[in-house]
């Protein structure tokens, strides 16, 4: 098991099955403010659907297509980041992630993204990191900015949502562009 200090009280670890109580603990206390912006399927409701959640991910992690990790903040899970999809073959993944209220604004997204991204760029060899997001996510779009993603364009009217239908954009950097290509090597994530 491993716990990467991301800063002080704050710890990147895996977000494995075993630990769906915990996981469905923290989506009850997120659920609302997470939920016009996650997949439905993702915000589980009871203790199987989000055994079922971390599974899906453990299993796209041992086919090497995808992964999930979560924050802990003073020994809190208060979200995660994850490889939505992941293709070493094709050079392109893509990057999530979610937060309740109470972990909002602190940097710890942003920087867990950060570490992921260039676990993805240097140590695997992946060429394009896709983001994407609700178009009225404006924090979403704020912290893809911020990590130095451009915005490659919008789908019009995607997917249904709860008010009519969804446009998604669609943000990107490539492996040349990544804002830390050139910083020092950072741990590796496993």
């Amino acid at each position: 098991m491993f716990a990467l200090a991301l800063n002080e009280g704050v710890e990147l670890r895996a977000l494995d099955p075993w630990r769906a109580e915990e996981f469905l603990a923290h989506l009850d206390r997120a659920r609302d403010h997470i939920s016009p912006w996650v997949a439905p399927s993702f915000v589980a409701t009871d203790l199987p659907s989000a055994r079922a959640v971390l599974q899906r991910y453990a299993d796209r992690w041992a086919a090497d297509a995808g992964g999930i990790w979560g924050l802990w903040w003073r020994g809190t899970l208060v979200g995660g980041v994850m490889f939505v999809s992941f293709d070493v073959t094709l050079g392109l993944c893509e990057v999530g992630c979610w937060v309740e209220p109470a972990a909002q604004g602190r940097g710890f997204v942003a920087r867990a993204v950060r570490l992921i991204v260039d676990w993805a760029v240097r140590e695997r060899g992946i060429h394009r990191v896709e983001w994407r997001t609700n178009a009225a996510n404006v924090r979403s779009i704020a912290l893809a900015r911020r990590l130095g993603l451009r915005h490659d364009g919008t789908l019009r009217q995607v997917y249904p949502g709860p008010h009519g239908r969804i446009d998604l954009e669609i943000w990107s950097v490539l492996a040349d562009e990544w804002p830390a290509a050139s910083a020092p090597s950072p741990p590796t994530v496993h």
